[in-house]
C-alpha cells in the first residue's frame, strides 16, 4: 500500500470525484483479501480515511463497564460514533449492525465481531444480524444450501456467546427482498469508476455483493426506523463503510404522520463504524490468519489436542532465551497468547493485567501457555457444551425467512 497520500484526509467518494481517475483516490483495501495491516500502519490508514481515534472522544464510564472492547482499547477508531453516546445518553433507539458470511465453522476472526455486538447490545442497542450467504455464494462459491447449514451453526455460536434473539433481527441476504433490491436502488447512484476507486478491479459479482451489503447496513433505518446505526469493523472492511456512507444521501424513510395523515420523508442517518485491529495469524503476526495455513487459526469445534498444540506453538513476546526474559521481561504486546485472552477467553479484567504483569515481571512463556490452553481450552469446551441448545432455536429463526 503506498504512503504517498499522506495529506488532508480524503473525503468521502461524492457525485464529482465518483468519476475521477480511480488512482487519484485514497488507497485500496480489500474486504474480500487475506492481506495482514502492521500495527505501524493504523495510524497513517486513519488518517488517509478520516478515522478519528476513539481516545478522542468523551465517553461515560458506564458505556466502559458495559463493553470490553471499548474498556481494553482493542476498538481504536470510530466513525460518528459519538452519534451513538448521544443516543444512548438521551436513551433515545439506536441499533448495531453486523453479519457474518456463513463459509465454515465459527473462528477467532468472526469470534471478535460477533463478541462485539454483544457487547453494543448489552449497552442497549438493537442488533441486526446479516447471514451474507449471497456473498459466501460469489466469493466462495459456496451453494445456498451448504451456507444454510454454516449459518445455523454460526448463529448458535454467537447465541451461545450472548446474542439475546429477542432484541435482535436476523435475515439471509438471499431471501430479504429490501436487501435483494438494492444493488437496483443504489446502482442507479454508482458508476464504474466509483468502484474501482474504493474496491479495486474485481470480479463484478463482487460489486454486486457490496451493494447488497449497502442493503444490509441501511436495513435498520428502512425497515424500522430512522435511527443512528454503527457497525463494528476491522480496517479491511473500510471500503464497504465508505461506499455506503456515500450512498446513503440518496434514500429516505417514508412514513405517515398519524395527526395529518400526510406522508413525511425523513433522510437517514449516515451509518457509524467502530475500528479493530485485525487479528495476526497464531504462528507470525506478520499474517492474516488464513485457512491456507492451519496452523494460523482454529475454529471453536476444532478438536482439544488440536487447539492445545497450536497454542504452545504461538507466537509470543518472549526474549532470545530464558536469561533475558527474566532480567527484561516479555512484551505481551505482541503476544498472540496474550492477545487471544485479552480479545476473547480472559473475561476477568483483574486476571488479564496479573498476566500482562507477569509476563512484564520475567514469567517463562511455556508456563505461560500452559495456562492460556486450560484457560481458553475450558472456555471452548463450556461453549460448545452451552451451544447444543441453541442449534434448533438457530435452525427455527433462520427458517422464517423461507
Amino acid at each position: 500500500m503506498s504512503d504517498k497520500n499522506q495529506g488532508d484526509p480524503p473525503k468521502e467518494l461524492d457525485e464529482k470525484n465518483a468519476s475521477s481517475d480511480p488512482s487519484s483516490q485514497a488507497p485500496v483495501l480489500n474486504p474480500w483479501g487475506q492481506d495482514i495491516v502492521a500495527d505501524d500502519d493504523y495510524q497513517r490508514l486513519c488518517e488517509e480515511f478520516g478515522i478519528k481515534f476513539v481516545q478522542e472522544l468523551e465517553i461515560p464510564y458506564s458505556m466502559f463497564e458495559k463493553n470490553r472492547f471499548l474498556r481494553r482499547k482493542i476498538i481504536y477508531g470510530h466513525r460518528d460514533f459519538d452519534m451513538i453516546v448521544k443516543a444512548i445518553q438521551e436513551e433515545k433507539p439506536w441499533a448495531v449492525m453486523s453479519g457474518i458470511k456463513p463459509s465454515g465453522a465459527f473462528h477467532l476472526g468472526t469470534m471478535m465481531t460477533a463478541s462485539e455486538i454483544v457487547e453494543f447490545q448489552h449497552m442497549g442497542g438493537k442488533v441486526y444480524y446479516a447471514i451474507a450467504d449471497v456473498e459466501a455464494y460469489v466469493d466462495n462459491g459456496i451453494s445456498f444450501e451448504e451456507s444454510f447449514e454454516n449459518a445455523v451453526d454460526n448463529l448458535a455460536d454467537i447465541l451461545t456467546l450472548g446474542l439475546d434473539p429477542k432484541e435482535a433481527y436476523i435475515w439471509l441476504q438471499s431471501r430479504e427482498q429490501l436487501v435483494k433490491d438494492m444493488p437496483f436502488e443504489a446502482g442507479r447512484y454508482v458508476t464504474n469508476n466509483m468502484m474501482k476507486a474504493i474496491y479495486g478491479d474485481r470480479e463484478f459479482a463482487l460489486y454486486i455483493a457490496a451493494l447488497i451489503q449497502v442493503g444490509d447496513i441501511l436495513l435498520p433505518q428502512l425497515k424500522d426506523q430512522v435511527m443512528p446505526t454503527v457497525v463494528p469493523v476491522g480496517i479491511d472492511q473500510e471500503p464497504h463503510i465508505r461506499l455506503v456512507r456515500d450512498l446513503t444521501r440518496h434514500f429516505k424513510r417514508t412514513n405517515v404522520d398519524p395527526k395529518t395523515g400526510k406522508e413525511k420523508s425523513r433522510p437517514l442517518f449516515k451509518p457509524a463504524a467502530t475500528y479493530h485491529k485485525l487479528l495476526p495469524g497464531l504462528d507470525d503476526i506478520q499474517k492474516k490468519m488464513s485457512k491456507s495455513n492451519p496452523n494460523s487459526y482454529f475454529n471453536l469445534g476444532d478438536d482439544p489436542k488440536s487447539i492445545r498444540k497450536k497454542m504452545m506453538g504461538a507466537f509470543t513476546g518472549g526474549r532470545r532465551n530464558r536469561e533475558e526474559q527474566e532480567k527484561l521481561g516479555g512484551v505481551p504486546e505482541i503476544c498472540m497468547v496474550y492477545k487471544l485472552l485479552q480479545i476473547h477467553f480472559q473475561p476477568d479484567d483483574e486476571k488479564l493485567q496479573d498476566r500482562y504483569l507477569r509476563c512484564r515481571g520475567g514469567m517463562l512463556c511455556g508456563g505461560c501457555k500452559k495456562e492460556a490452553a486450560k484457560i481458553i481450552l475450558d472456555y471452548i469446551a463450556d461453549h460448545n457444551e452451552r451451544k447444543k441448545a441453541f442449534i434448533p432455536i438457530a435452525q427455527e429463526i433462520l427458517s422464517r425467512n423461507e
